[in-house]
């Protein structure tokens, strides 16, 4: 990135929007793993037991770098933050811990659910964390950039 201060290109009403489906997830995922998972993580075998437990603290894990980032971009919004400092190290979205497939589909319903849906949150948040890497040109079209893409194909 070169030196100029480029403005975020993410709306903040989409970053509204993923804050509090962040954080609603968060909600159910405590009060699953608190009350309900605790009876099922218990119906586990041991292995199983153990791999439920890491399973939550990857869900907690992941949830946690999206919020952090998420109020990133609030601040920038707010303008309390530039968007090149943003785009610091230790400002940008935090790695996802992998789940394996195979302990993912030995998880409880309820479990799975919700630890598919913190990757799934990931993955959406990782995509937006990488679009901020390339600045809009002053006076650029995203509808033009796409069309040249288009043009560009054929």
């Amino acid at each position: 990135m070169t030196g100029k201060q480029h403005a975020s290109r993410i709306h903040r009403k989409l970053v509204d929007s993923l804050y509090v489906e962040a954080m609603l997830l968060a909600d159910e995922a405590r009060a699953y793993f608190d009350v309900v998972g605790r009876d099922e993580r218990e119906a586990l075998e041991a292995l199983n037991r153990v791999a439920f437990s890491c399973e939550l603290l990857k869900v907690t894990t992941r949830l946690m770098h999206i919020i952090a980032w998420l109020l990133t971009q609030r601040a920038v919004d707010a303008g309390e933050l530039t968007p090149r400092d943003a785009l610091s190290p230790s400002r940008r979205l935090g790695d996802a811990p992998e789940t394996d497939p195979a302990t993912l589909a030995a998880m409880p319903r309820q479990a799975h659910a919700i630890i598919s849906t913190s990757i799934e949150l990931h993955r959406r948040v990782a995509r937006l964390d990488i679009s901020l890497e390339d600045p809009i040109a002053p006076g650029s079209s995203p509808a033009l950039s796409m069309i040249e893409r288009l043009a560009a194909s054929f």
